[in-house]
C-alpha cells in the first residue's frame, strides 16, 4: 500500500498508554512523501469525530466526498505519533491543501521553527 502525505488512512493505534489515542481510527499522514519511501515508519495526526472536544489548535475536518469521513472530525494536531506501515489497514480518503496548511502553521509552532 502506498501512504500519501495528505491522505486519510484507517489505523491501529492499540496498544497505547495512557492519554494515547487508543483503537483503530483513521489519521492524517503529515509525514512528507520522500521520507515515506525511505522509512518503515509514518507520521500522523489522529482524527476523531468528537468535534465538541476540540482543544485550541485542533483543526476541523468537514465530512466530504474528499475525506470520505463519517462525520465532521477534528484532527487532533497535539497527538502527534509515528507507526509502523503495517499498523496502517486502508486509505480512507484526502484533505484539502488549506488543511495541510493549517497541519504546517501547527508544526511550526508546536516544534518552535523560525522558517
Amino acid at each position: 500500500m502506498e501512504i500519501l502525505f495528505g491522505h486519510i488512512y484507517l489505523v491501529n493505534f492499540d496498544p497505547s498508554v495512557g492519554r494515547e489515542y487508543q483503537k483503530v481510527r483513521p489519521a492524517l499522514v503529515i509525514q512528507s512523501n520522500r521520507i515515506t519511501a525511505d522509512s518503515d515508519l509514518v507520521t500522523v495526526m489522529p482524527i476523531s469525530s468528537k468535534v465538541e472536544k476540540a482543544e485550541p489548535n485542533d483543526i476541523i475536518i468537514k465530512k466530504s466526498t474528499s475525506t470520505r469521513l463519517l462525520h465532521d472530525s477534528v484532527v487532533k494536531v497535539r497527538q502527534i505519533s509515528s507507526f509502523d506501515k503495517r499498523r496502517f489497514i486502508h486509505r480512507i480518503g484526502n484533505v484539502e491543501s488549506n488543511i495541510m496548511v493549517e497541519a504546517a502553521v501547527y508544526l511550526r509552532m508546536h516544534f518552535e521553527l523560525k522558517v
